[in-house]
């Protein structure tokens, strides 16, 4: 595995801390440089197979949660924003069945994270800009038949406190 990826606390739930480079400074503009970063490369060995890709956005205290997938993975980007990601191990064959993980991501802390299925999962932003989260999966998206079960966001065997997240 490569340095920049490590073993979440959930079993499977693996995150890559991203390099970030720094634009250098146009001097003809009056502006903040940009940045670039490499989010997911196929020697990452974290997408078992592309499925699809996709983006969505949540303004400022949004909650979602929970879903999980049985069938495919999620690999999670937060491109702005500062978030608080909520996991929750229900894998009957998992040494971490039960246990909770927090994952903050986003803005001067970019994350690529991987969520193996079976493992229920949500966010909530807690930064003041509107997050973008683009996100690939491992399976493409069946409208006939959806790999998503949802999870109430305060399920009482999770028992989340989501104003915990600062």
């Amino acid at each position: 595995m490569k340095d920049n990826i490590k073993s979440g606390k959930l079993a499977g739930v693996l995150i890559k801390e991203l390099k970030v480079w720094k634009d250098k400074p146009d001097l003809k503009q009056d502006v903040e440089p940009g940045l670039f970063a490499e989010i997911l490369r196929d020697d990452d060995e974290m997408l078992k197979r592309f499925g699809q890709s996709n983006f969505t956005t949540a303004p400022r205290g949004t909650i979602k949660a929970f879903h999980w997938h049985k069938d495919q993975d999620d690999l999670w980007f937060f491109a702005n924003s500062k978030v608080g990601v909520v996991l929750y191990d229900r894998r009957d064959d998992s040494p971490t069945k039960g246990q909770t993980e927090v994952i903050y991501s986003g803005v001067d802390d970019y994350k690529l994270i991987l969520i193996p299925q079976g493992v229920v999962h949500g966010y909530k932003v807690i930064g003041d800009e509107t997050n973008i989260l683009i996100y690939h999966v491992t399976k493409a998206y069946n409208p006939k038949n959806p790999d998503e079960e949802r999870v109430d966001p305060f399920d009482s065997e999770i028992n989340f406190d989501w104003d915990s997240l600062k």
